[in-house]
């Protein structure tokens, strides 16, 4: 794999967790969208209020598929890495790894899409799509 991993941390707050303490599967979900405007406000430098609100287009996810493979617990350090798997004319497919201590607990692939006011995908604006270019997975 080449091109250039946006990486993020986080902690696991109380609010993440269930009752045995580990991570509630759907604040993945919620983490993730987190990783995604973080990615878009800072490397990408579109923020997802001058998409949605000035642009007014959106960013929609159209599939994700997870795995699950150990569990994160309250006060974990957890470490987002985030590639770009294929870049296509209006979507893009992202691998998300989140990790905690160097072992990795969760994995996820998803896809979302550049939708217009019409509710249809629309074409990347050629400077963004260039900025995400820089996030694509390579063969070696």
């Amino acid at each position: 794999m080449s091109g250039q991993v946006f990486t993020t941390e986080r902690r696991v707050r109380f609010a993440d967790c269930d009752a045995a303490g580990i991570v509630f599967f759907p604040r993945y979900f919620e983490m993730l969208n987190g990783v995604v405007e973080d990615w878009f406000a800072g490397p990408l430098q579109v923020s997802f209020r001058e998409l949605h609100v000035n642009r007014r287009v959106s960013v929609p996810t159209a599939a994700v598929e997870a795995r699950f493979i150990a569990p994160s617990r309250l006060e974990d350090e957890l470490t987002f890495a985030l590639t770009v798997t294929r870049l296509g004319r209006s979507s893009c497919s992202l691998r998300h790894r989140i990790s905690a201590g160097g072992i990795l607990r969760f994995e996820a692939s998803q896809t979302f899409v550049y939708v217009g006011l019409s509710l249809k995908p629309e074409p990347w604006p050629e400077d963004l799509r260039a900025r995400m270019a820089n996030y694509l997975e390579t063969a070696e």
